[in-house]
């Protein structure tokens, strides 16, 4: 297990050096100076922009930005964004309202989800199997802005059971609406997943054999269908989490939240490439540690999977 995880750590290097370089890239070829972005319409000295250009080590070429900011990677030195604060407390302050938000979402997906989905493939074919296809299908038609507003007027408006939008404490209760909403797509795709997973090893030769052995229903259907079928829902729930923390801009717009998405979403407009970068090399750091934690519970689902 050890050896695996090094092995699957050492894999990771190029994957997050090729990421991390891409992205780079992309910023850099983005159009505009930001430097003259960041004066606006009024007029900077050639001195003034030479200092900046300095400053953010844009009088350097591409290639040795990229090693610069590699290097601040490792010394944890994120630069500065152009409004003179350290992208390290812009860090601190936007992600864990947001890994909170992802959390929440994906704990709520995972357990409506698979819990809709078992009870649609154990029952498929039946009234209740043929509404959740139907609810389901609704979910993934519809945009999510259109939820996000929906519940913001129902719940926050009209009945005024929920806040409108959320504070900066961003507490438990306020992230509860916003975390239905951003979960609501991914929490289609898990049920159909369960569901047609479990409707296929209701028929597969071990469920068969626990049967005939006598095994109660009950335990047939947890430790033998609910188990195996759990291994591709597991695999889409372990990439989901980085998705949904990148994916936020929408919803978190709509509720106000001050996270992840409208930080960059504001960092990109401005044409802020330290801010950008360093938001998104962590978001490629959660979804390559969220990866490698999906592949060590695959042991914990399925008994043939042994990591030497």
């Amino acid at each position: 297990m050890a050896w695996y995880v090094v092995r699957r750590l050492l894999q990771m290097i190029p994957v997050f050096l090729g990421a991390t370089l891409l992205i780079y890239a992309l910023v850099f070829l983005i159009p505009g100076d930001p430097i003259q972005a960041l004066a606006g319409d009024k007029p900077m000295t050639p001195a003034v922009e030479a200092q900046l250009r300095a400053r953010y080590h844009l009088d350097q070429p591409f290639i040795m930005q990229y090693l610069l900011y590699l290097k601040g990677i490792v010394t944890f030195d994120f630069g500065t964004a152009f409004s003179g604060r350290p992208v390290r407390e812009e860090l601190a302050r936007a992600f864990p309202i947001t890994i909170k938000l992802a959390a929440m979402a994906v704990c709520i997906e995972a357990v409506f989800g698979v819990i809709f989905g078992l009870v649609a493939g154990l029952r498929k074919g039946k009234l209740f199997d043929s509404t959740m296809l139907v609810i389901s299908l609704v979910v993934i038609a519809v945009p999510i802005f259109v939820v996000g507003f929906l519940a913001q007027f129902l719940l926050g408006v009209k009945w005024g059971i929920a806040p409108v939008t959320v504070t900066g404490k961003a507490s438990f209760t306020e992230l509860l609406v916003p975390a239905f909403v951003l979960g609501s797509l991914s929490f289609a795709y898990v049920l159909r997943l369960t569901r047609n997973s479990v409707a296929e090893n209701m028929s597969a030769d071990f469920v068969r054999t626990a049967t005939a052995k006598g095994l109660s229903r009950q335990r047939v259907v947890t430790v033998h269908i609910l188990r195996n079928s759990m291994i591709p829902v597991l695999t889409f729930l372990g990439a989901e989490l980085g998705s949904l923390m990148g994916g936020a801009i929408v919803t978190e717009g709509i509720f106000n939240i001050p996270g992840v998405g409208g930080t960059l979403f504001q960092a990109i407009t401005r044409g802020e490439p330290p801010t950008v970068v360093s938001f998104v090399t962590v978001l490629i750091i959660i979804f390559l540690i969220s990866n490698l934690v999906v592949d060590l519970l695959y042991a914990a689902l399925d008994p043939r999977i042994r990591y030497a």
